[in-house]
């Protein structure tokens, strides 16, 4: 049995810029920050909780697991005075995301596979006043480098209540191929069904 490797320690490169707005990639983000990020991940996600059938919303404990996993990239949008505004996580390793099946990918991309150029990318974060500035285009701008420098493939998920309020999957198709040349395809749903009992049949009759 080897050895696990050591975990590498938070890298902040800054790989954009726009308006002001930085973004750095990150293995780990301090613990101060998470709490915001946690804040901001509740305003967004909560909601979810009883609008999707499918658990959409991290446990506090997973959150700050993700936030320190050095396996999983973190995009963070950072205003001219340092303060985080942004977030947006990134990994090759998709045994870190337990919801889908890293399998199915390998199976759908194994060209991709063979060379570790298969992603998935799990939620972005915006504070509530940047949403309409920079924020969220630079952070697709840097994990967007990543992927086009590598010809990688990469898997997202979108809930049907954000796509149908919020036309998710419109804004980050249009924001995807403003900056690269891209394949976008729908990969797989699921429909969840519920019944509802309102006798135990006797009431039907022969």
């Amino acid at each position: 049995m080897t050895e696990p490797e050591e975990p590498e320690r938070s890298r902040r490169t800054a790989t954009s810029a726009a308006g002001g707005i930085r973004v750095s990639v990150e293995t780990a983000i301090p613990d101060p920050e998470i709490e915001r990020f946690q804040l901001l991940y509740e305003e967004a996600f909560g909601p979810l909780r009883t609008r999707a059938i499918a658990r959409q919303v991290l446990h506090p404990g997973e959150f700050h697991q993700e936030m320190t996993d050095p396996r999983i990239q973190k995009h963070v949008a950072r205003a001219p005075d340092g303060e985080p505004i942004g977030l947006t996580t990134l990994t090759r390793h998709l045994e870190t995301v337990p919801w889908i099946s890293p399998e199915y990918f390998a199976a759908r991309f194994p060209q991709h596979a063979e060379r570790g150029a298969i992603y998935y990318a799990g939620f972005t974060l915006v504070a509530p006043g940047a949403r309409q500035g920079a924020a969220f285009h630079v952070m697709i701008e840097s994990v967007v480098r990543i992927l086009a420098a590598e010809r990688a493939a990469v898997g997202w998920d979108i809930c049907s209540y954000n796509n149908s309020r919020f036309s998710f999957a419109d804004a980050l198709r249009t924001a995807i191929g403003e900056r690269a040349t891209v394949d976008i395809a729908v990969e797989d749903s699921q429909t969840y069904y519920a019944a509802r009992f309102i006798g135990d049949g006797a009431d039907k009759g022969d």
